[in-house]
């Protein structure tokens, strides 16, 4: 069957992991091939939609949720689905797809959207969410990859700050979980199935994310965990997905990363998610 790694429209030249993926495809006899989204490769004409391009199914590392819509609507068979990939990229969308499920979570409270940066900060709702959650206050925007926009408010006057700097953008206010201060555990799933685990570890912020200075080692991932994690990937509907926990008495799911990048989890664990996510897609199509 005819494929494509779709890759986002600015990626600076191809990169690592959809190179990896591309491989693992053709090794198993599928005809694919990355694409960049910049040559409008789905679009709407005469009132349908369509595509220029000739592919059976296509393996979405982009978060663009238009061209994906427009691909699925054409008839492309996408991993991770366009529904998938919108329910993960938006990390309030996640929460609240996932709440009543079952599925332990920080306390999390939705940023009150501002349509005019010029308008005052509105102090007393903040310190409203600072009253529920206690300090130190997490403030994420909504929107946002490798822990960027991801902020730790110890007091009042750092909160307000923050406030103030993402008021004008979607964003959350989230419990602070002191047991899981600059570590995770990344939980890899794909196709229903739990890869593995590593720790991330950070010994400069409580953010543990390896492309801000953490680092890796691989795990075992507890029975409790694995269950929550492919119960979370069943009910965004992934195909593949990188989950992290906070630790504690409790664990604690965090995020949910439709497009996780692999590099450091197979380097600690010497697992090829490459070919495991692969190998699903071909499944996939049988």
């Amino acid at each position: 069957m005819k494929g494509a790694v779709v890759i986002n429209a600015y990626a600076d030249g191809v990169t690592r992991q959809a190179r990896r993926i591309c491989d693992e495809l053709n090794a198993l006899g599928e005809n694919v091939r990355i694409m960049r989204n910049d040559d409008f490769i789905a679009h709407i004409e005469k009132g349908k939609t369509s595509t220029a391009r000739d592919m059976d199914f296509c393996v979405y590392l982009d978060k663009d949720k238009y061209i994906a819509r427009m691909l699925e609507r054409s008839g492309v068979r996408l991993f991770n689905s366009a529904q998938a990939i919108e329910y993960c990229d938006d990390k309030m969308t996640t929460h609240i797809m996932l709440a009543d499920n079952g599925v332990p979570m920080p306390d999390t409270l939705s940023g009150l959207l501002c349509y005019d940066a010029n308008i005052p900060l509105n102090e007393n709702a903040v310190d409203r969410a600072a009253e529920i959650l206690g300090y130190p206050v997490v403030v994420k925007l909504s929107y946002g990859s490798m822990g960027k926009g991801v902020f730790k408010a110890d007091d009042r006057a750092e909160l307000m700050k923050i406030a103030e700097t993402v008021k004008p953008y979607p964003h959350l206010f989230q419990k602070y979980i002191r047991s899981s201060h600059g570590t995770d555990m990344r939980v890899i799933v794909v196709g229903g199935k739990v890869l593995g685990g590593i720790i991330r570890r950070s010994d400069g912020d409580f953010r543990s994310n390896i492309g801000l200075g953490g680092t890796a080692e691989k795990t075992e991932v507890p029975d409790d965990i694995a269950d929550t994690a492919l119960r979370v990937a069943e009910l965004l509907g992934l195909d593949y997905c990188g989950m992290d926990f906070l630790l504690g008495d409790t664990p604690l799911l965090c995020e949910v990363n439709s497009n996780a990048f692999f590099d450091a989890f197979e380097q600690a664990t010497d697992i090829n998610v490459a070919k495991a996510y692969a190998e699903h897609i071909v499944n996939s199509q049988l």
